[in-house]
């Protein structure tokens, strides 16, 4: 058989697997510099409230361009 069931009476919330079991999606976004400016005061505090200190700095470094 080329498929594999779920165990454990996990198939009451889960099916069986697939292709897209494997598959890793990722997302793309693209900001303008009007659309950083806007967000960049809340991306900053998450970055560094994360301890994502140079996620920040990145960010901050953009503006500044």
């Amino acid at each position: 058989s080329n498929h594999v069931l779920p165990t454990a009476r996990s198939a009451r919330f889960s099916s069986g697997l697939s292709v897209l079991d494997f598959v890793k999606r990722t997302s793309i976004l693209k900001l303008g510099p009007e659309q950083l400016r806007t967000l960049a005061p809340a991306a900053i505090a998450l970055a560094r409230a994360e301890g994502l200190d140079a996620h920040g700095r990145s960010v901050a470094i953009r503006l500044n361009m």
